[in-house]
């Protein structure tokens, strides 16, 4: 009762300053940018999910070089990671980072080999424009993998000739250096032409935007340097009936992995190389939207537990198709959706998957494959989605209401019902309150079902983990000033671990196995926007973020020893601001707590800053990570990188 009579009070004495202001400061209504929370396109003041969003600037101003480091600013994601900038797992409120959907603009590069392969991006900082993290899950929409939550990254696609640029071409080229032998390239630019006119006499466009990108690094402990090559294209054709987007991106990424799989083996070695391919469009038959997608996702791997020895060796090849079509239509009751969705998800593999017959054997591929190594296990299944969703709309509440239908073949041929319920009530055009109960199933990745080593092992029966979620909260949005509130909780049953069973402790052998878990939760976050009131104020912006969990878990055998469940982020607290110092001239510094639950875990605290000079047609920045020079550790036996000094400069054209 004391913390939500303090927030009452702050609330009201903070509404009061805003509003004493003078007549020519407005209110700030709730944000109406589209967000990818509903089958139907929904402002964000209208969805009923809590969908937390980072802005452009904030992205920009950030001092930060990696997509995986931006991620870290908001306190709900817990990012886990093995070397800078190489590998992060990603996962949010308590859950691991298999339970997590990544999307690109709107489109799922899950990896279900493992989940320490989702974060690779194709995409720079630069390529940016937004990043919608949204609670809880959310299968109606975005598939059985988005158990925990969904976090989507949204590139730029804005057409050029809009941005005031007579020739309709844009870009910018941004090159950086720093410790540690850091050096790294990133260009992109943008351009639109006509493509016919439309029956209304406007132009149809067709909008280009290209990046590509490269890194290196010699690593800041033994044997951890790594080189990163990068490029992405993403396409857009507009008219007034017909909007299509194509997007392609590739990514290399060969890496020394010093002990990120186990301590014994300080010159582990692995590559990482993605392609992706999707289409989308949005089509009207009359009163009818057409949303159909396809897309192509494939990833090879290539694993050393001794850099250049066979020894411990694997190769993997992982690929996922995707086909789906969405309709929707308005009626006076709101608007009704129809969804289907078929991933076809397939690895090859020198260890994971069914063993194949000789004469089934496949060469292995990609760039660092070896002629005389063969795939000799194949792993393969489909699933499908069927969802029927209705949003009831009206003035001041959204409901809605969805029961989606899952099938997939590695299970027993049964469907499987996932309904759920997202409500929002926006009393004003400042305030917004949510309630939300879905529930959720996720399939094993392939790792769970089929890894072995030597003091690990694989579970080829694994169930499918299930779970209920509910959630409430509450936003608030004024000028200067934003506030929400977040309380939830889930109950899952079949969770997936690795974990050695006590009657085996002798064995040290780590087994994928099933628990059951509960958990709570809340979230607090303030922004002040002190330009929003007075103009020329110093301070753009101040953020602070408060997150809270607390899990029961219940295994069902005794265990020794968990290799992720038991660890998990309990608290975390993330603070920023950026300050204009002069008209060119920014400072950024941000702050970073957290404390993280199991064995060998120490609570640590992070500062970053970095200045930016801005002109029109170029900028020049210095940033320092870890300012401090803390020890610390995501994983208990990997250092973590200590103080981080880079410089740039961007030219944009």
């Amino acid at each position: 009762m004391r913390f939500y009579a303090m927030i009452t009070a702050a609330l009201t004495v903070f509404s009061a300053a805003a509003s004493a202001q003078t007549d020519s400061v407005q209110n700030v209504d709730l944000q109406e940018i589209k967000v990818l929370s509903n089958r139907v396109p929904l402002s964000q003041k209208q969805t009923p999910q809590q969908v937390t969003i980072l802005t452009r600037d904030e992205i920009l101003a950030a001092p930060v070089s990696t997509v995986e480091d931006l991620l870290k600013l908001a306190a709900k994601v817990d990012v886990r990671q093995r070397g800078n900038g190489v590998q992060s797992d990603i996962s949010l409120r308590g859950g691991t980072f298999d339970q997590v959907t990544i999307l690109l603009n709107g489109v799922n590069v899950t990896s279900p080999h493992t989940g320490h392969l989702s974060a690779d991006f194709p995409v720079s900082k630069d390529d940016i424009k937004r990043i919608e993290i949204l609670d809880g899950p959310s299968a109606r929409v975005f598939g059985t993998q988005s158990f925990c939550g969904t976090i989507n990254i949204v590139t730029l696609d804005d057409d050029p000739d809009k941005t005031g640029y007579k020739t309709g071409v844009q870009g910018s080229v941004n090159l950086f250096a720093g410790d540690n032998g850091h050096f790294g390239v990133n260009a992109n630019t943008a351009f639109s032409h006509n493509a016919g006119y439309g029956d209304s006499g406007r132009p149809n466009r067709l909008i280009h935007n290209l990046s590509l990108g490269y890194i290196s690094d010699d690593g800041d402990t033994e044997n951890s340097a790594y080189s990163i090559k990068r490029a992405f294209y993403r396409g857009s054709y507009r008219s007034k009936d017909v909007k299509v987007d194509i997007q392609a991106g590739y990514s290399y990424k060969p890496f020394e992995a010093n002990t990120f799989y186990g301590a014994a083996s300080k010159d582990q070695w692995e590559s990482n190389e993605h392609f992706l391919i999707s289409a989308s469009a949005e089509l009207t038959a009359g009163s009818v939207h057409i949303n159909p997608v396809f897309a192509a996702d494939r990833r090879y791997d290539h694993y050393q537990w001794h850099k250049n020895s066979h020894a411990g060796e694997n190769f993997h090849l992982c690929q996922v198709r995707t086909a789906g079509l969405n309709l929707w239509t308005k009626n006076r009751f709101g608007r009704t959706s129809l969804g289907f969705e078929m991933r076809s998800e397939q690895i090859y593999s020198t260890k994971l998957g069914e063993e194949l017959p000789e004469e089934k054997f496949q060469k292995t591929r990609g760039t660092d494959s070896e002629s005389d190594i063969f795939y000799t296990h194949l792993g393969d299944r489909t699933n499908i989605t069927v969802t029927g969703e209705h949003d009831f709309i009206f003035d001041k509440f959204t409901v809605a209401l969805a029961l989606p239908a899952v099938y997939n073949t590695f299970l027993d041929g049964k469907w499987r019902w996932c309904p759920g319920l997202d409500a929002s009530y926006f009393p004003s055009k400042n305030w917004k309150f949510f309630l939300n109960v879905n529930s959720a199933l996720r399939m094993p990745t392939f790792t769970d079902l089929y890894y072995s080593g030597a003091n690990i092992q694989g579970t080829s029966d694994l169930k499918p983990e299930k779970t209920v979620d509910y959630g409430a909260g509450a936003k608030f949005r004024q000028a200067g000033f934003n506030y929400e509130l977040r309380f939830f909780g889930s109950d899952k049953k079949d969770m997936i671990d690795w974990v050695i069973y006590a009657d085996e402790a002798d064995q040290k052998i780590y087994r994928s196995g099933n628990f059951k878990l509960r958990n709570f939760g809340g979230e607090f976050d303030f922004a002040f926007l002190p330009q929003e009131i007075f103009e020329d104020f110093f301070l753009k912006r101040l953020d602070i973020q408060y997150s809270y969990i607390d899990s029961d878990i219940e295994y069902e055998r005794e265990i020794a020893a968990s290799k992720y469940a038991q660890e998990y982020l309990r608290h975390k607290v993330t603070a920023s601001a950026d300050f204009k110092i002069l008209k060119p001239l920014s400072f950024n510094v941000s702050y970073r707590y957290q404390y993280r639950t199991g064995e060998n875990n120490e609570p640590y605290a992070l500062t970053d800053c970095g200045f930016r000079f801005s002109q029109k047609r170029f900028e020049i920045y210095a940033e320092m990570t870890n300012v401090f020079d803390k020890n610390y550790t995501d994983f208990s036996f990997i250092e973590q990188s200590g103080r981080r000094f880079v410089i740039g400069a961007k030219v944009k054209f």
